[in-house]
């Protein structure tokens, strides 16, 4: 789904719907006091977010993930695999798809092993079997099932926190309190636009850019493809790096994309004389035998103070 317009500002809908907003970060509130998580021997760091929709916690697991292994540590993503038909599995890139798996553990799995079970609980239990000492946790802040030892929330500084009101009236999962009483940081991704930095107390605060990897230093007009939660956010990526959208598609996040859309897409990169650019997230659902005709603009996050973000998670 996209972003719904009434959820960036205060109006005449947002309000109307501001007691269902209410009622369901309540309901998020009892539901995580309700629950006592059960700890693993592992470490457990949680990328999470406040907000729904894309705020770029993938991407940042991956460069924890990293930033893990080069200190010599094991760390093992547990996913719930949103929109796989698998559960409670390693994910092997060989062997499954997106259809498998869902798409981001796709994207985790080309950086570091992925479990995925949407109890993270029993997901945890069995990356520690497979000898995890620190087990990622891509998503699953509002999840009580596990304990965490650090729980990072993600916030796009371009966005912000929206209206600042709970779904459906607001963008919010829980209550801005609740969530920050919780935290153990803050990744503040992008410039910092609405000042969310100034409202934040008591807890570290990371900042980093979504930085292109060797990006074509040539400009010349692309298509451009994705289904992400913002897909603005690829474009723009594009665009900064001097590429010249001449046709741009959205699809909803996590779409699943069948031959006839992705040969229009092709016939339309034909059409304009301009190879067709996507996401690495939409890329791994794109069979085999058609991504030699696909571009990927790949990103990692580039870390203002990454060593003072390596002892955060090492220290705990």
């Amino acid at each position: 789904m996209k972003t719904p317009t009434h959820w960036k500002n205060v109006n005449l809908l947002s309000l109307l719907l501001y007691p269902f907003g209410c009622l369901y970060g309540l309901a998020t509130s009892l539901r995580i006091l309700l629950n006592t998580p059960k700890k693993v021997d592992a470490k457990v760091i949680c990328v999470g977010n406040l907000t729904a929709g894309g705020t770029g916690k993938t991407p940042i697991s991956v460069s924890l993930a990293k930033m893990l292994q080069q200190n010599g540590q094991k760390p093992i993503f547990v996913s719930r695999g949103y929109g796989g038909r698998l559960k409670d599995i390693m994910v092997n890139p060989q062997q499954h798809t997106a259809v498998d798996v869902g798409d981001e553990p796709l994207l985790l799995a080309r950086q570091a092993p992925v479990v995925i079970n949407p109890n993270r609980y029993l997901g945890a239990l069995l990356a520690q079997q497979e000898g995890a000492n620190y087990i990622i946790l891509d998503d699953g802040f509002q999840n009580p099932s596990l304990y965490k030892n650090k729980s990072i929330i993600v916030i796009d500084g371009n966005v912000g926190l929206g209206n600042e009101f709970c779904i459906p009236a607001g963008p919010l999962r829980e209550f801005i309190s609740s969530g920050l009483k919780r935290a153990h940081a803050v990744a503040i991704i992008g410039e910092d636009k609405y000042n969310i930095s100034q409202k934040i107390k008591n807890i570290p605060i990371f900042k980093g850019q979504i930085k292109a990897i060797s990006p074509s230093p040539l400009t010349y007009d692309v298509v451009a493809f994705a289904g992400i939660g913002r897909p603005e956010k690829f474009y723009n990526s594009l665009a900064q790096y001097g590429f010249n959208i001449v046709v741009s598609k959205d699809f909803p996040d996590h779409h699943y994309y069948t031959e006839q859309e992705l040969e229009e897409l092709i016939t339309i990169g034909k059409k304009h004389k301009a190879p067709v650019y996507t996401t690495a997230k939409d890329f791994v659902k794109i069979p085999p035998h058609l991504q030699s005709k696909f571009k990927v603009l790949e990103i990692e996050i580039e870390w203002e103070n990454p060593s003072e973000l390596l002892n955060f998670l090492i220290n705990s």
